[in-house]
């Protein structure tokens, strides 16, 4: 694994935004000014480090679901502050093994040693679209000769074809005003588009509830049957309407990701990971009653996002982000620091489609806490 600098194209600005990626220009910088979309710079992978990454990937992947049988099992659920309500609702999603699509591991690895799992992003992963396909199209203008760990495109349509849920409606929230979001959506319907399935784009705030018909409608009045929503479970649980969002996914057409997936988006899993695999080499001690007897460890939020309000302690001080999260409780997780290349910390998000491992984008970060400052990477398989 290395980091080469390269030499960004003239118009790169012009040629991101004609694959799609036009709300990079609204994304906050850094202290150091770097563009979110940054190919002046990337890293070259030899083809047995990214085999060896698609085996933890999967093997990862696996584990997490045999969290979420044991927390089924065991009716663990106060562990991840899951309301009473809803854990028959999440036993029955899980029993019926509603169907899930995808999902992105966050992992610190540096080529040398294990890589170690930060953090799993498995209900409303973002920056699909420059995994996908921006980085994609850069290799073949740029480094035709090359390879890249990217088969996203492909996986997402079979996957949709395998899931085969009908007439499909895609939806973000209005209120998140980059376009990140919106992005992220209309590929995921051309994905869809491409798997032979009818789609519907809108926002969570077109979506309405049809009291004479108990169901949901979208703007035109059409029922919603299978919904793929780029909007967390935790925000629709909160919402006045979550109960007919919850009797939904048993009437055969469940949303995407399904209820289950819950337990998986709650960083409470990092702890009961480390519990069912202890000494796992791609797992860091993670505990939910406090540090233990870690030196140096990092308190995340249950359900935080984009590295707010998390906290790293340390023998040599205290890094912490601001933020609104931690409410709801925190997981204390060890310490393991980003490895450092040319002064920048690179985090690794592999990707999982359906079962599969299925591709890689980088964010490189200049302090310790990897937020939405941070700058997306290209990257390709050499050798």
């Amino acid at each position: 694994m290395l980091r080469l600098q390269g030499r960004a194209r003239p118009n790169w600005q012009e040629i991101v935004e004609s694959q799609g990626l036009g709300f990079h220009r609204n994304v906050p910088q850094g202290q150091h000014g770097r563009p979110y979309w940054d190919e002046s710079v990337h890293y070259s992978f030899a083809l047995a480090e990214v085999e060896d990454l698609e085996g933890v990937v999967e093997e990862l992947h696996q584990m997490c679901l045999a969290v979420v049988e044991h927390v089924i099992t065991t009716k663990r659920f106060a562990d991840f502050g899951i309301p009473e309500w809803l854990h028959a609702p999440i036993t029955a999603s899980w029993k019926r093994r509603d169907p899930h699509l995808f999902g992105r591991f966050d992992l610190c690895y540096e080529g040398k040693t294990h890589p170690k799992l930060l953090e799993y992003n498995a209900d409303t992963p973002t920056s699909l679209v420059e995994s996908a396909v921006i980085q994609w199209e850069w290799m073949t203008a740029v480094h035709p000769d090359a390879d890249q760990w990217n088969s996203l495109h492909e996986r997402l349509i079979d996957r949709w074809k395998q899931i085969d849920p009908g007439p499909l409606h895609l939806a973000y929230t209005a209120t998140e005003e980059s376009g990140e979001d919106a992005l992220n959506v209309a590929y995921m319907a051309e994905t869809a588009t491409q798997a032979g399935l009818a789609t519907q784009v809108l926002t969570m705030e077109e979506i309405g509830w049809e009291t004479g018909l108990q169901a949901f409608v979208d703007s035109q009045h059409r029922t919603l049957g299978a919904l793929y929503k780029l909007y967390p479970w935790e925000w629709v649980i909160a919402d006045q309407f979550a109960g007919g969002a919850i009797e939904a996914q048993s009437s055969g057409t469940p949303w995407v990701e399904p209820l289950w997936k819950m337990l998986l988006s709650n960083k409470a899993l990092l702890a009961l990971l480390w519990e069912l695999n202890p000494d796992h080499p791609n797992l860091l001690p993670a505990y939910l009653d406090g540090p233990r007897d870690l030196i140096s460890y990092v308190s995340k939020p249950l359900l935080g996002r984009e590295g707010a309000s998390v906290r790293i302690v340390t023998p040599a001080g205290v890094t912490e982000n601001a933020g609104d999260y931690g409410t709801e409780g925190y997981v204390f997780q060890e310490f393991w620091p980003l490895p450092e290349f040319d002064g920048w910390r690179p985090v690794l998000g592999a990707w999982v489609v359906g079962d599969q491992a299925a591709g890689l984008g980088i964010r490189e970060t200049a302090g310790l806490i990897t937020d939405n400052t941070s700058s997306f990477v290209p990257h390709l398989i050499v050798g």
